[in-house]
């Protein structure tokens, strides 16, 4: 494995890199200068801000130095857009391309690169772009599921069910939870699609979670009927004279807890819902009896930025990476820029990183491709033929009082 840490980066090799050469592959000849690498990103209008920050990061892992690839700016937000900054970037001779910034960019990029034999490692985490010699780098629904799934397997879970909202983020999810309990021999799940609304999210999670059946096999018996009833204004045995007023039904507190349910038919939930709408299906879980002593509940990375707010689903996972991974990254780049990055800049780093480790190697994709992998700043990363990248991810539980915490670390290798 090789560490991309900013030491890893300096004056292009690095004490971690093998002696007998990139990854354990035979050692390229060195050259006096680097080719240089294409860096592709929105360096004006609305996103300009990112693309600079990017951009930074990008030459925090690759300074400037005889031995160093030279980073070759262009701007995908210039006239002609991502195609043109890849034409550019292409003819000035540059090996491999760090960008572009989105799915749509990539698409344009991907069979221009293709066509030149460059490598791109692009910053999407739609692996609809994925493909032999194009990487999507960002943080993918399928490789938060399939940690997930691997981890609640090894924990005894067997059937897995997802209540997901339809839209984009929900639909990857689904499928990603689909193919992950068949690499894991699992029996399919039941997956539920949801609408927006309170109700379409009540009846659907009713309906998943098989409330009715559950609340009728465990319902007690009832009374037998009463005799027919009388005119609740006259008795008839008192000569016309008004009846006495009945007794009150019994009914039990308004506080009182519903009898417990039977389980329902999975014993691990997927949910892909943000704000007002996890807001609904929690009240939803609650009323369905569909607790996490039961159910061992699971959710997607954007969990993270709100964690603290969400007492009300203690002991859920989510699966992202371990941020002691990037702490030096962090310091080095407040250092340098005096601002905190966002976390699309820790891809540019690790994009220009690799760039700088395999500048004399080669961007050949059985280089780039090693086994082993890399070790970045959001831990260990390696990248597939098939342009599909596989992360460590380490598994959080949402503490009772909101936040959460690493409750399984991430496994040292990616492909674990």
């Amino acid at each position: 494995m090789l560490a991309l840490g900013l030491a890893a980066c300096a004056g292009g090799g690095s004490e971690n890199t093998p002696a007998g050469g990139v990854g354990g592959l035979p050692p390229a000849p060195a050259t006096p200068q680097a080719a240089s690498v294409g860096a592709l990103l929105p360096l004006s209008g609305p996103m300009a801000g990112l693309g600079h920050e990017m951009l930074d990061a990008m030459h925090l892992a690759l300074p400037s130095g005889p031995s160093m690839p030279e980073i070759d700016a262009h701007d995908t937000a210039a006239p002609g857009g991502a195609d043109t900054a890849a034409r550019e970037a292409i003819g000035h001779g540059d090996k491999l391309l760090l960008g572009p910034l989105t799915a749509s960019d990539t698409a344009k990029v991907a069979p221009l690169a293709i066509a030149a034999n460059t490598p791109v490692l692009a910053f999407t985490s739609d692996t609809n772009r994925a493909q032999a010699g194009v990487w999507t780098l960002g943080l993918t629904p399928e490789q938060q599921v399939r940690r997930m799934v691997s981890a609640a397997k090894a924990a005894g879970r067997q059937h897995f069910a997802a209540f997901l909202p339809d839209n984009a983020l929900g639909h990857a999810m689904g499928q990603a939870l689909v193919q992950a309990c068949a690499d894991e021999a699992l029996a399919p799940p039941n997956v539920v699609y949801h609408g927006p609304t309170a109700d379409a999210i009540r009846g659907s999670l009713r309906t998943l979670s098989a409330f009715d059946s559950r609340q009728a096999s465990t319902a007690p018996a009832q009374p037998p009927a009463s005799q027919s009833p009388v005119d609740p204004a006259v008795d008839p045995t008192s000569a016309g004279q008004p009846a006495a007023p009945s007794p009150a039904p019994v009914t039990p507190p308004a506080n009182q807890p519903a009898a417990p349910l039977a389980p329902p038919p999975f014993d691990a939930l997927l949910l892909a819902d943000t704000g007002l709408q996890l807001g609904e299906t929690i009240s939803a879980l609650q009323a369905d009896q569909v607790s996490g002593d039961k159910v061992q509940i699971m959710g997607p990375a954007l969990w993270d930025a709100f964690a603290t707010k969400l007492s009300a689903l203690s002991g859920a996972w989510y699966a992202a990476p371990d941020p002691a991974a990037r702490q030096g990254f962090l310091r080095s780049f407040r250092l340098h820029y005096k601002i905190t990055p966002t976390p699309v800049a820790y891809l540019a780093f690790d994009a220009a990183a690799i760039a700088g480790i395999m500048a004399h190697a080669g961007y050949d994709p059985a280089r780039l491709t090693q086994s082993q992998g890399f070790s970045g700043t959001d831990g260990v990363f390696a990248l597939s033929p098939d342009g599909h990248v596989a992360r460590s991810l380490a598994i959080f539980a949402i503490q009772k009082g909101g936040g959460s915490q690493i409750a399984i670390p991430a496994p040292a290798s990616a492909h674990s």
